[in-house]
Formats: C-alpha cells, sequence, structure tokens
C-alpha cells in the first residue's frame, strides 16, 4: 500500500511538530532568558532538572491518561495541541508578567506536560499502524518516516530564529506564532488517525521494567541520547564563545539537523540489511570520532566544526531513528496493548536534558563563564571538556552497553 493512502506523511508532520517543542526549547530558551531578562544559569538548570523531576510523576500518570480518554483520543490529542501552543508564545512571545525564572517554568511545564502526552499516544499509534504495514520491516518503516520528520522539524525549529534576525523580525515572537501555526497543521494532518481506541488497558509499567532487554533498551537509550543533551544545551554558548563565531549558531545548526535527517533513511537501510545492533554501533564509533575532534577546536576554527556539525549530526541520525524502532519491536512483544512503554521511553528521553540541565550549566557559572562576554581560558577550557569530553565518555559507556544487549536484528 502506498505511503500516501497510509498517511505516512502526516506522522512525519506531527512527529516535526513535537521535535520542535523539544530538543530545540533546550537550544534557544536557556541563552534566550539569559541575554533577555539576566536569568542565571545555575537557576535555569535548576529549573530544568525540577521540571524534569515532575516528570518521574507525571510521565506515568500522563500514560495511564491516555488509555484512560483512548475513547475520546482525537479530542485530547486536538486540545493538548492548543495547549502547547499557547505555552510556547507565552515562553517566548510574551514579557514576563511576574519573575522571568517562575513564568519561564510555568510555561516550560504546560509545553512539556503536553509534549510528553502526545508523544504517548503518537508513538502507541505508531505501533497500529506498524502492524498495517505487515512484516518485521513495518517498524523500521514507521520509524524512518516519523524520525526523519522529527529530524527535518528540529532542523526548521533550530535555523528559524536566526532567519527570522536576518530579516530583522522578532525572532521568538515569529518562532512562537509558527510554531502555533504548526500545530494547527500537524491536527489536520493527523485527524483521520485518532479515530477508534489506539490504546487498551494494559498490566502498567511492570510488565516492561520486568522485561530485562526493555530495561536495557532503557537505559541505553539514556546513555545514549546524553551526549545529544549535553551538545544541544551548550551549543550556542560553544560557538558564540569558543569559536568566536557570533552569528553563525543557526547555519551551523541546521548543517547538523539537515545531516541527521539525511542519514537517518540511510542508517535505517542499512540496519534492514545487516541489523539494527550493528548500524548503531557504527554510528556511536562516528559520533566519539566528531567529539574527539571537536576538543580541538578554538577561536576561527568554525570550517572544522562545520566539518565535525555533518559528522555527529550524521551519528544522531541513527540514535534517533534505530533505536525507537527496536523498543517499538520489543513493546510488540511485551506490552503489545498499552501505552506505558512509551511514557517509559518518553521520560528515559527526557532525562538525558535534565542530567545535562543540572549538571553542566552550574559547573560552567562556577568556572567563570558569562554569556556574550570575554571569558577566560579556563571558562573556555571548560565549556569544550563539557560540550565535547562529556559526550566522548557517554558514547563509551553506550557502546558497552549496547554490545551486551541481545536485540536481534529488528
Amino acid at each position: 500500500m502506498s505511503a500516501d493512502r497510509q498517511n505516512l506523511g502526516g506522522y512525519a508532520i506531527f512527529a516535526a511538530v513535537l521535535a520542535a517543542a523539544g530538543l530545540p526549547i533546550y537550544i534557544h530558551a536557556p541563552k534566550f532568558y539569559v541575554d533577555e531578562y539576566g536569568v542565571s544559569l545555575a537557576a535555569l538548570g535548576a529549573v530544568l532538572f525540577g521540571l524534569r523531576l515532575l516528570d518521574v510523576v507525571q510521565d506515568p500518570l500522563l500514560g495511564k491518561l491516555a488509555v484512560a480518554v483512548r475513547r475520546f483520543q482525537g479530542v485530547a490529542v486536538g486540545v493538548t495541541l492548543a495547549i502547547m501552543g499557547a505555552a510556547m508564545l507565552g515562553l517566548f512571545a510574551v514579557t514576563p508578567p511576574t519573575n522571568p525564572i517562575l513564568w519561564f517554568a510555568v510555561m516550560l511545564t504546560l509545553v512539556f506536560s503536553a509534549f510528553s502526552f502526545l508523544t504517548i499516544n503518537f508513538y502507541a499509534r505508531g505501533v497500529k499502524k506498524a502492524r498495517t504495514l505487515g512484516g518485521d520491516t513495518g517498524y523500521l518503516t514507521v520509524a524512518r518516516w516519523r524520525e526523519t520528520g522529527a529530524l527535518l522539524g528540529v532542523c526548521v525549529a533550530s535555523v528559524m530564529p536566526s532567519v527570522f534576525l536576518a530579516l530583522a523580525w522578532p525572532e521568538f515572537v515569529a518562532y512562537a506564532a509558527v510554531f502555533a501555526l504548526a500545530c494547527l497543521i500537524a491536527g489536520i494532518a493527523m485527524h483521520n488517525e485518532w479515530r477508534g481506541a489506539t490504546t487498551e488497558p494494559s498490566a502498567g509499567f511492570g510488565i516492561v521494567l520486568k522485561d530485562q532487554i526493555s530495561r536495557r533498551l532503557l537505559l541505553i537509550a539514556l546513555v545514549n541520547a546524553a551526549p545529544v543533551a549535553v551538545s544541544s544545551t551548550l551549543f550556542l554558548f560553544f560557538v558564540e564563545s569558543r569559536l568566536d563565531a557570533p552569528g553563525w549558531e543557526g547555519p551551523l545548526l541546521l548543517l547538523f539537523f539537515v545531516a541527521a535527517a539525511a542519514a537517518a533513511p540511510l542508517w535505517g537501510a542499512l540496519a534492514e540489511r545487516v541489523g539494527a545492533k550493528p548500524a548503531l554501533l557504527a554510528a556511536m564509533v562516528l559520533a566519539i570520532i566528531a567529539f574527539s575532534f571537536a576538543m580541538m577546536l578554538g577561536s576561527g576554527d568554525t570550517v572544522w566544526f562545520a566539518i565535525i556539525c555533518l559528522a555527529s549530526g550524521a551519528a544522531v541520525g541513527a540514535d534517533l531513528t534505530l533505536l525507537p524502532a527496536v523498543f517499538a519491536r520489543r513493546m510488540e512483544t511485551v506490552a503489545p496493548e498499552g501505552s506505558e512503554g512509551f511514557a517509559l521511553w518518553g521520560f528515559v528521553s527526557k532525562l538525558t536534558l535534565a542530567f545535562a540541565a543540572i549538571a553542566l550549566l552550574p559547573i560552567l557559572e562556577a568556572s567563570g563563564f558569562v554569556s556574550g562576554a570575554e571569558n577566560s581560558d579556563v571558562a573556555l577550557t571548560t565549556l569544550t571538556l563539557l560540550y565535547a569530553g562529556v559526550p566522548c565518555a557517554l558514547k563509551l559507556v553506550a557502546i558497552g552497553l549496547l554490545i551486551a544487549t541481545p536485540i536481534g536484528k529488528e
């Protein structure tokens, strides 16, 4: 059956909007609130970490909520999309009517809560869609469309502020307005997909966590996604202060995510031929090589960093495409009728961003680093080690875990 008839394009659009509400927020929001409202890096790190602690309680409850409202899933998804769009406007387009850090916390809570609920429903629907495609490759097919759409969404969301700034528009006001419009478009593109019950009552998280391979996949996802969280949190600071290349943040981000989007279907094809594990291991090695070279860069090395963005972006394409497909395939065996597994997956993915925020931003501030100012050698060295050295170490751990995990050729 054709992709058009299966509405796989709708999945790509919806995934693009979800992706724009995830990683780009960690790229843009902290620096925006530091530069615009003078909020400290340590305070932002504490808020971001606190929001992830909220997810410990919230994500499981949202998973249960997704099951409880399964008969009205279309309405629930539509309302949640509206909330997410409005909260994004509040975050970037509205001058805080109260303490900026409090406003930051409230708006991000709404954005992330909506993001979590939508992600749980969306990934559970992806399992159903994979079944209609038939065969073991159905999960990789859905993942390619979904995750390639997500990568394209990240590409657009990451570069939009720079484009709007170049046009002399209020960049983050325009960014938030475009995002709200994209929420509407995504709702229309997927409106037929929510018909009928998508999720059924399941045995809860226990059935997922009792499965050794599921636990190992969640751990691999946690460790393997952490380098992306680290580099995303520090990317704008690294380009502006370490490379001394202000104004190049947008093009370099675009290069990184375009490389990821372009590589995603290639990794998927490789996984179908040789298996998911060898493909993932190859991508992890490529990421380590790229981050190793990043540690050698200094002022003026923008071209070299662009090459590193291409290599590391290509590696991320494998991470974001193959691991979700492998986990979805496992959920078909372990918990085929529930969405709690995807609630756990969403929580693990966001926990990596919490680690980056609470561990790295205060360390960077303690080194004497100041955004947009002249920084000492100590501060710049700290920034480099955090941006490139930490991801290398984490990738080595992820490689060890993956080698020890039997995931077959999913």
